[in-house]
């Protein structure tokens, strides 16, 4: 069984690896981008504001990300 505080930063981790892809497509990436940089801020701010709410819908906006 993971717990939250196992499995937002597995997400977090994998999420910035789609980054990099993302990133070195250029134009064509940017707005997916944008997009993970904003969730993974938000996923950043949750976790050190310890608020578990914020945490739950990180972690279920970075598990929409897909390979």
């Amino acid at each position: 069984m993971t717990t939250l505080a196992d499995e937002l930063p597995r997400q977090q981790a994998r999420c910035r690896e789609i980054l990099e892809v993302a990133t070195s497509l250029g134009v064509p990436g940017m707005f997916l981008s944008q997009c993970i940089k904003r969730s993974l801020a938000r996923a950043d701010q949750a976790a050190s504001a310890g608020d578990v709410v914020a945490m739950l819908r990180a972690l279920q906006d970075l598990s929409g990300y897909s390979e």
